[in-house]
């Protein structure tokens, strides 16, 4: 790796770390293409490389939540509790699971939990915690366990716009609460990544320089913002993430990038 290059790695980490604390997430959803530009790596490195990184990242905007009691406890123990399972199996299905079907499905998903996040909660936070039984947040960390497994993010995408959109939680606690449960949900899949060779750590070093720092920029930056103006700027997010993903699918799909799922 050239200097020029761990330099570009550093500033993707950054910018990784920096949308993980505002929006929730782990950052792998700027991280896989970044070391696909930069380095050049086989798609299997450019998804599992940022599981490491995403680990120190989600503590660091985790505690900053936590100091301003932004994380719903119970909450974060169950996602990622049901999380960290799936997201092991999701890293052993990585060669086997049509990951183009996948990311179209998420896409979708993305897309509706964009508007919901958007309109605001459709109830109240009480009426939410008592409808959101431990199953509910099982579920959610299933499913995100094994997006974050396949490909190669912290589950964010799907953990905040389900809390914050469809159980209607308050944005801040949602993203506080969401990079609790990443914290945990990498680990599995990260190792066995690393088991499978899959993992570059010298890319990841470069990426976790910058992406712990920018974490802490991002989540005091969310903690500083009114919730209607959060909530525009996370639906913003999750509609760009799910334009991206559905394009590059359909591009995939129809000839125009075919490569090896």
């Amino acid at each position: 790796m050239s200097p020029v290059e761990a330099a570009l790695g550093v500033l993707a980490g950054f910018a990784a770390g920096v949308l993980a604390g505002m929006f929730g997430v782990g950052g792998g959803v700027v991280s896989t293409p970044a070391i696909t530009a930069i380095y050049g790596v086989a798609p299997v490195v450019a998804v599992a490389t940022p599981l490491p990184v995403i680990f120190p990242t989600a503590i660091v905007g985790a505690e900053t939540y936590r100091r301003s009691g932004q994380i719903d406890l119970r909450a974060a123990a169950w996602i990622s509790a049901f999380g960290a399972f799936a997201a092991a199996a999701g890293a052993a299905l990585t060669g086997i699971v049509n990951g183009h079907l996948l990311l179209i499905v998420t896409a979708v998903l993305l897309a509706w939990q964009a508007v919901e996040v958007a309109r605001g909660a459709t109830v109240r936070e009480a009426t939410a915690r008592r409808e959101a039984t431990v199953w509910v947040y099982a579920g959610i960390g299933l499913i995100a366990g094994l997006a974050s497994g396949l490909l190669g993010i912290g589950g964010g995408i799907v953990i905040v716009p389900m809390l914050a959109g469809w159980l209607g939680m308050p944005l801040k606690r949602a993203l506080g609460t969401s990079l609790a449960a990443i914290v945990a949900i990498v680990v599995p899949g990260a190792a066995v990544h690393a088991a499978l060779g899959h993992i570059d750590w010298g890319i990841a070093l470069a990426l976790a320089l910058g992406s712990v720092a920018g974490a802490r920029v991002g989540a005091r930056i969310a903690l500083g913002t009114r919730e209607r103006t959060l909530r525009l700027l996370v639906a913003g997010f999750l509609g760009l993430v799910a334009v991206a993903y559905g394009v590059n699918q359909a591009i995939i799909l129809t000839g125009g990038g075919r490569r090896a799922g």
